[in-house]
């Protein structure tokens, strides 16, 4: 039975009422031995407390999408079948253009808020350069199938989810697509392929979409295998004009690091919430060293360029929780790199899906622009004011930027207090 699947739902709260009318019915009722009474009173509130408690994680992981299935959640999952040494480009020295096409089975994508706005599909992909092996979600804009369009090639956002977190996330806990299809018919939002490949790729650990030799090469397997994919099977604009990245929490360090670090790859990318320093989640792999750790912070990656990367990017946050992030690249960031950052107030929704679901619309309107899409009607009118200034309903940045306390260093690493970090998810 599917740990998000709706039997599992219905059973759990089956379980839960009945665990509730067991002792209302043969509390007074038992026989025999007192020791024994005891004992069955005593199973019964377990059952009781252990239903309840069931029922309240089900219900927890169906609206934030944190376990996508039984390995997930009890760490035995591994999708990772070899990390050979890929060197500093993530290619391992491979010719990526001489590579055959993958070709790949799709169906349709079970799961909260999968059958929505036309449906989700899903593939299980056998990653040629990364060596992981794992699904990759993909959903379709409304003028894809559009006969008129049959010509046309669509731009990309590839969709990272949190830690933990599953690639549905994007689809189910944040409905991106049931926000976007309106948008996309009416013009006011381009027609983008939405890709959410999974990243939690190793039981255990955030892999910090990072290449580490013999554990992981989640960022070949994102960067490189998944966009490959996705060009060969479908009508995608090429990289790296076509491409952008976008994440919330985790997934938001992940977005920018890719973008910085690939600029031949990705236009632009997204972070809501994230933070730049991996040590900004606890558990990721690229925080396990002091040189790993540099090598896939964007703020050091930017900091270091020979030369300012042709990327946008869009941070937005809470003080303490992102945005200092974006404050952090937005004082290093040179043409032609862009950096736009958006304050929300505390009040906002704090670390949780309330606070990003609400900045799908926002965030793509932005995306729409930076990536060379703004024929879209309504795009440029909806996010710019009269002076040219990006505008939105997710926030704005404050005339004064508010460190909220943070230290000088940590503000140059993006990493907020202490608290801030450990709400990552």
């Amino acid at each position: 039975m599917s740990l998000t699947g709706t039997p599992f739902l219905y059973t759990t709260i089956v379980l839960s009422v009945v665990a509730v009318i067991l002792p209302l019915v043969l509390w007074s009722r038992m026989r025999g031995p007192k020791p024994l009474r005891v004992a069955a009173r005593v199973l019964m509130l377990l059952f009781a407390q252990g239903t309840a408690v069931t029922l309240v994680f089900v219900l927890v992981n169906n609206q934030n999408n944190l376990y996508d299935n039984w390995a997930d959640l009890f760490g035995t999952g591994n999708h990772v079948q070899q990390a050979a040494d890929l060197g500093r480009d993530g290619t391992g020295g491979i010719a990526l253009k001489r590579l055959p096409k993958v070709k790949q089975n799709f169906g349709p994508a079970d799961g909260p808020g999968m059958h929505a706005a036309g449906g989700v599909r899903v593939t299980q992909l056998k990653g040629r350069v990364s060596g992981v092996n794992a699904e990759v979600y993909v959903w379709l804009p409304p003028q894809y199938n559009d006969p008129a369009y049959r010509n046309k090639k669509f731009p990309v956002v590839e969709l990272l989810p949190g830690y933990p977190g599953s690639a549905k996330a994007w689809f189910g806990s944040m409905k991106a697509h049931e926000q976007l299809l309106p948008l996309m018919k009416s013009g006011q939002v381009a027609p983008f392929i939405l890709v959410a490949p999974r990243t939690n790729l190793l039981a255990g650990v955030d892999t910090g979409c990072a290449n580490i030799p013999g554990q992981v090469n989640a960022d070949t397997w994102l960067s490189i295998d998944v966009p490959k994919m996705v060009m060969d099977n479908f009508r995608a604009q090429p990289a790296p004009q076509g491409w952008a990245v976008a994440g919330y929490s985790a997934g938001a360090h992940c977005a920018v690091k890719l973008a910085v670090a690939h600029p031949d790859r990705y236009r632009a990318a997204v972070s809501m919430s994230g933070y730049n320093d991996p040590i900004g989640e606890r558990n990721s792999l690229a925080a396990q060293n002091p040189t790993l750790r540099a090598e896939n912070n964007p703020y050091l990656l930017l900091k270091k360029a020979a030369v300012p990367p042709r990327i946008a990017l869009y941070f937005s946050g809470e003080s303490g929780d992102g945005y200092q992030a974006g404050v952090a690249l937005e004082s290093i960031a040179k043409a032609p790199t862009t950096v736009h950052v958006v304050f929300l107030p505390r009040s906002a929704g704090g670390h949780t899906m309330a606070l990003w679901r609400p900045q799908v619309t926002t965030v793509f309107r932005w995306l729409t622009l930076q990536m060379g899409q703004n024929h879209a009607r309504g795009a440029d009118r909806s996010l710019t004011g009269s002076n040219g200034s990006l505008t939105g309903s997710a926030g704005s940045t404050p005339l004064t930027p508010s460190t909220g306390g943070s230290t000088r260093a940590a503000l140059a690493s993006g990493t907020s207090s202490p608290a801030g970090a450990g709400r990552k998810r």
